[in-house]
């Protein structure tokens, strides 16, 4: 199948999608609920064999469904961009975001999968195995929001607020996230952990999160696809949707996530 068809499939790639981050979501839990080794990468971030665990059933049931296409995972991530630069259409996975949510057993970890299809996420899941809320999207079809055992229901960003809702990290916020909130002025906070924090936007919960600092482009992809068709905007700071896989480096510019509006909230660093 041609790449650029792959967008006209989204849709009825979406539930076995959903079924493979879920299963993943399940091998998760298994370690979740008992004692496991943390280790650390390269650049000091932890790894746990959930980690792994998750990022092996991702990989089975996705070159399972689709084995014409790469799979690029943060779990295995060192594929030269010489490689990568050929791809027009691949799997972009985080396994486990928000290891160290994990690690501190707060539930706020989820498993994210997105297709990308010249540079631009697709479709996209999102599996929060502790409460069993799923989120996901494909291009031109909506966004969804289904809690476990119950229907899918449709999701939509919303028009910033008098007074904005942010949702940040529950990690300390540096000295640039801190300047952003004082020169937004009057707001309220919601603190939750890993991709979450794009999905309180997507279903318009949140007004805006902005992440002023490092991460790597499977940490985005699924909540950039879940936002955008929930009518929402994740950019950069110049207010740029966010791309993928146009360079050797991995890691994200500093980026907003913001309702249907196109305030530019880039005014406020």
């Amino acid at each position: 199948m041609a790449a650029d068809s792959y967008s006209r499939r989204c849709v009825s790639l979406l539930d076995p999608v959903i079924a493979i981050a879920r299963g993943a979501g399940q091998k998760i839990l298994n370690i979740y609920e008992g004692d496991f080794n943390i280790a650390h990468k390269k650049d000091e971030s932890p790894v746990t064999e959930a980690d792994f665990a998750a990022h092996h059933t991702i990989i089975d049931g996705l070159k399972a469904l689709t084995p014409e296409l790469p799979v690029l995972s943060e779990e295995s991530a060192d594929i030269p961009f010489g490689e990568r630069a050929r791809w027009h259409c691949y799997w972009l996975v985080d396994p486990l975001d928000g290891t160290r949510e994990f690690i501190k057993r707060n539930g706020e970890f989820t498993v994210n999968i997105a297709l990308i299809e010249k540079h631009s996420p697709v479709l996209g899941v999102i599996h929060a195995p502790v409460s069993g809320i799923s989120y996901f999207a494909s291009r031109k079809s909506g966004a969804y929001k289904q809690e476990s055992g119950a229907e899918p229901k449709q999701i939509q960003a919303r028009q910033k607020r008098d007074i904005p809702v942010i949702a940040v990290s529950r990690a300390r916020c540096n000295s640039r996230q801190q300047r952003l909130l004082v020169n937004i002025g009057t707001h309220e906070t919601i603190s939750v952990g890993s991709s979450l924090k794009s999905c309180l936007v997507a279903e318009g919960t949140a007004d805006l999160y902005a992440r002023l600092g490092p991460t790597s482009e499977w940490d985005t992809a699924a909540a950039q696809c879940i936002v955008e068709q929930a009518g929402g905007h994740m950019t950069d700071t110049r207010m740029q949707p966010l791309r993928y896989n146009t360079k050797d480096s991995l890691l994200n510019p500093d980026f907003f996530v913001f309702g249907t509006n196109r305030y530019d909230w880039s005014h406020c660093l």
